[in-house]
């Protein structure tokens, strides 16, 4: 790995470790000790007792996650989220609901609190966009720099995306409850899964010939161990109607009204289940624009930071949502080591692959969290 990689990653971790010094005191305060003091003092389910030890954001009982297991968590969810441009939030989900034991822990607090119980939903969907917030910062600036991001694409989906990002936690931010986040979480997931899968299908396909091409010209490039840089995304033309850029010698365009509209709609839906939105964003780039998975990633990344900057601000200092900083700051320092390593082995992974990867993920995760909000019940392991 160069010097400046190691650097870059040196920083995020400085940077990681200086925001979880700075701003725990926040977590212990506020909301979170008025949620406690409406919560029945005791030691059973959905209790809490002071006198036993702090987990979670201080909370006197709660899980306590040790921190090595969240640097390895995250340098999943930064891998994942760097090589296919989407699938960071859901997988930091996942670890939050599942790994970690939160939404266990949350639920039961649905009867005796439920003040407690949205409060820790607010809390997980803040938490799973720090995580892709850092990795889609250091994705962004990976892709670029390969000539693998198309810049006007990217931030006409960011502008639309910045209202949505602060629409919904503004409306929804301590009234969903855990099993009911659960359920749409899944349930969206799966939808956006079993569409992506009919695009990897042969007539899926057909339409994306200039897509198909374009890889295959970036596969040959990376076969003959070629500047790939040089012949990455260049814009040709900038304009209130069209945009054109070529990537390998192929052309593509787009009208930059489309992707703010859309990148308002797939702001809101991804703020609602408290993700980057990535696994939108990826189908709306190959299939509404056409584009190579090798530029998607980059692009979506993008996109999803602005987005994620703005949701983050309006869950913590619009609607006052406690965290961890102390177990997400050590999950961030897994997320920089991992969205590092991603756009590495990216470029390895032939196009049809990723797509392939990506339906997997969302058909196992959205069938498994959609049984499990709307019927109660675990029908896969780790979810």
């Amino acid at each position: 790995m160069k010097k400046n990689t190691w650097l870059l990653i040196g920083l995020a971790v400085l940077l990681v470790a200086g925001a979880a010094v700075v701003l725990t005191s926040p977590a212990e305060a506020g909301k979170l000790e008025e949620a406690i003091a409406k919560t029945p003092v005791g030691s059973g389910p959905g209790m809490i007792h002071p006198d036993m030890p702090k987990g979670f954001m201080g909370i006197p009982g709660a899980p306590t996650p040790f921190w090595f297991w969240g640097i390895l968590w995250g340098i999943w969810v930064g891998w994942i989220f760097s090589t296919v441009g989407a699938f960071g939030g859901i997988m930091a989900g996942v670890g939050h609901i599942s790994v970690f034991g939160l939404a266990n822990y949350g639920a039961s607090f649905r009867q005796t609190s439920p003040t407690m119980n949205k409060l820790l939903t607010d809390s997980i969907r803040t938490s799973n966009q720090y995580l892709v917030g850092l990795s889609s910062l250091m994705s962004s600036i990976t892709y670029y720099r390969m000539g693998r991001l198309v810049l006007p694409l990217g931030l006409a989906l960011a502008i639309g995306g910045v209202a949505g990002a602060y629409l919904i936690p503004v409306l929804t931010a301590g009234k969903i409850s855990l099993k009911s986040y659960v359920g749409y979480f899944g349930l969206i997931v799966l939808v956006i899964g079993c569409f992506l899968f009919y695009d990897t299908t042969p007539k899926g396909q057909e339409k994306k010939k200039k897509a198909k091409a374009a890889a295959q010209a970036f596969q040959e490039a990376v076969k003959q161990k070629a500047d790939t840089a040089t012949q990455g995304v260049q814009v040709k033309s900038w304009g209130l109607t069209r945009v054109s850029f070529t990537f390998f010698g192929i052309e593509f365009s787009f009208n930059p009204i489309w992707p703010v509209l859309g990148g308002f709609v797939i702001a809101a839906i991804s703020a609602f289940i408290g993700v980057g939105g990535g696994f939108l964003y990826v189908p709306f780039l190959t299939s509404v624009t056409s584009l190579p998975m090798y530029v998607v990633a980059g692009t979506s990344a993008l996109a999803v930071f602005i987005s994620m900057v703005t949701s983050i601000f309006t869950f913590m200092f619009v609607k006052g949502t406690p965290i961890d900083f102390l177990f997400v700051g050590a999950e961030l320092v897994g997320i920089a080591v991992g969205s590092v390593i991603g756009p590495m082995t990216s470029k390895y992974i032939p196009d049809i692959w990723l797509k392939r990867l990506f339906v997997v993920l969302a058909i196992y995760v959205g069938l498994g969290y959609t049984i499990k909000g709307f019927a109660g019940v675990s029908l896969f392991p780790g979810l």
